[in-house]
């Protein structure tokens, strides 16, 4: 006869036994849940309605898959990450940017370490036109009324369970805007500063521009210090970075976008940015992923106005086994308007890279001109690459709606091509694959940040080099 111990109703498990595994799309940490959000609304006693909207965030956080849409769902994979150690920041750090000394060529910084604010600064000019750079947490200290209204005009997508997870939850946030006619001349630098093992910062950004306003901005996301050693043969505890970017521009408005993500490699980041674009409004977005150890990032456009055009240029160079889960919608709602959207993937050492969009054209969208190009280059064969573009027509009077794809090793018709002008082999794969990743680095707007996106490539082409060989 059989049987187990008393008060059991199961054999225990035989000694040992494994743990259970992780699906690809279980999300790797258990600290958002209610009594978080509690925590963040007690520190700074928020207003009613944040605690609400926090709570009814989280409530979406919790029904919510991480993904929504069938067709892609067999992409997502984070089973690399590891963060039920991770503790969240609570703490919301306030601090208003004034006029004060600037980097060379910036009309502003705004610099967040974790959760403190390293620096704080505007022209002068800028602050006597009214155009305000704050924490977020400063914003809804200084104007709650304003600023619940100016998150109700943004539009995080509903189906998307991290946005929700960083609403209800954020810690950290950035609020940039410029009054209407406003020409903000030289580029605001957002420096975020994370990644510090065993933690885990939650942000928020909010970006506004009002009728006929123009500015630039240059996005870091960087080490918040130092790489910390560990025992010999203990793993370091890895980070979370996740933040959302919500951006909403008036009439005319021109908004340009640069972000360079080169976060520690044993970082997780969750990435979402959302756009209303209004009419005749432009939106330029460049972006580079480069650090973190498993990057999951989301974009999605709304051409709501009458003539809006976004022009979107993401790339990656990965490395060490890195993942990157990449995924763009753009919808376009007005007449006459424009999208061009391209991501491109360099990947070696077994790296691997999903790039995955959707053009949606609704019945209201009359002379549509859009297009979506993926492309991966594969630099061993243990790196691998999935590209899914897709269109959505519901409108047939359209100037074009197409997309493009490919997936492979370099070209070797352009190697011998440059090799027959003098270049050596190995020079000439360095300018192919650096070629291939230039249309983000011509998009950054301040020169010095070109110039350490360009170094940061070179690393990461010399490291490459290095796996390649070992492959």
């Amino acid at each position: 006869m059989t049987g187990t111990a008393a008060g059991s109703s199961e054999a225990p498990a035989p000694s040992g036994s494994r743990p259970a595994r992780r699906g690809p799309a279980d999300l790797p940490f258990d600290f958002a849940d209610g009594a978080l959000v509690e925590r963040l609304a007690a520190e700074r006693a928020e207003p009613g309605w944040l605690v609400d909207d926090r709570r009814a965030a989280m409530d979406r956080f919790a029904a919510l898959p991480v993904e929504a849409n069938r067709l892609y769902t067999t992409y997502v994979d984070l089973r690399s990450a590891d963060l039920f150690s991770a503790q969240p920041h609570v703490r919301t750090a306030t601090a208003a940017a004034l006029p004060g000394n600037l980097p060379d060529g910036a009309a502003g910084v705004l610099e967040l370490r974790e959760d403190g604010v390293v620096a704080a600064t505007l022209a002068a000019a800028l602050v006597e036109q009214g155009v305000t750079l704050e924490t977020l947490g400063a914003a809804v200290e200084r104007d709650a009324a304003g600023i619940r209204a100016a998150l109700a005009e943004t539009s995080l997508p509903a189906d998307d369970k991290l946005a929700w997870l960083s609403r209800g939850a954020w810690s950290q946030g950035i609020h940039l805007h410029v009054p209407a006619g406003v020409r903000v001349q030289q580029p605001i630098i957002f420096r975020w500063g994370a990644g510090v093992p065993g933690r885990a910062l939650l942000g928020r950004t909010l970006v506004r521009l009002d009728d006929g306003a123009e500015a630039s901005v240059v996005e870091e996301l960087v080490a918040a210090g130092p790489d910390i050693a560990c025992a010999e043969g203990e793993p370091v505890p890895q980070a979370l970075f996740g933040a959302t970017t919500e951006i909403v521009l008036g009439r005319s408005a021109l908004l340009r976008l640069a972000s360079i993500q080169d976060l520690p490699a044993g970082t997780v980041a969750f990435q979402q940015r959302t756009a209303r674009v209004g009419e005749a409004a432009s939106l330029r977005l460049a972006m580079a992923q480069l650090g973190s150890r498993l990057v999951r990032s989301r974009i999605d456009n709304r051409l709501e106005g009458d003539g809006g055009s976004v022009e979107q240029v993401e790339i990656v160079f990965g490395g060490q086994d890195q993942l990157f889960d990449l995924t763009s919608y753009t919808r376009h709602l007005g007449r006459d308007t424009t999208g061009n959207l391209l991501s491109k993937a360099v990947l070696a050492g077994g790296a691997r890279a999903y790039m995955k969009g959707l053009i949606s054209i609704e019945r209201s969208a009359r002379g549509t001109d859009s297009f979506l190009g993926e492309f991966g280059m594969l630099l061993d064969r243990r790196s691998r690459s999935v590209t899914i573009p897709s269109l959505e027509i519901d409108q047939p009077d359209c100037r074009r709606a197409g997309h493009s794809s490919s997936v492979g090793p370099i070209d070797p018709a352009q190697v011998f091509y440059l090799m027959s002008r003098g270049i050596s082999e190995d020079d000439a794969h360095r300018f192919i694959t650096l070629g291939f990743l230039e249309p983000v680095v011509a998009r950054v707007p301040l020169e010095e940040e070109r110039d350490r996106l360009w170094a940061m490539l070179e690393d990461k082409w010399t490291a490459s080099r290095g796996g390649a060989a070992a492959a």
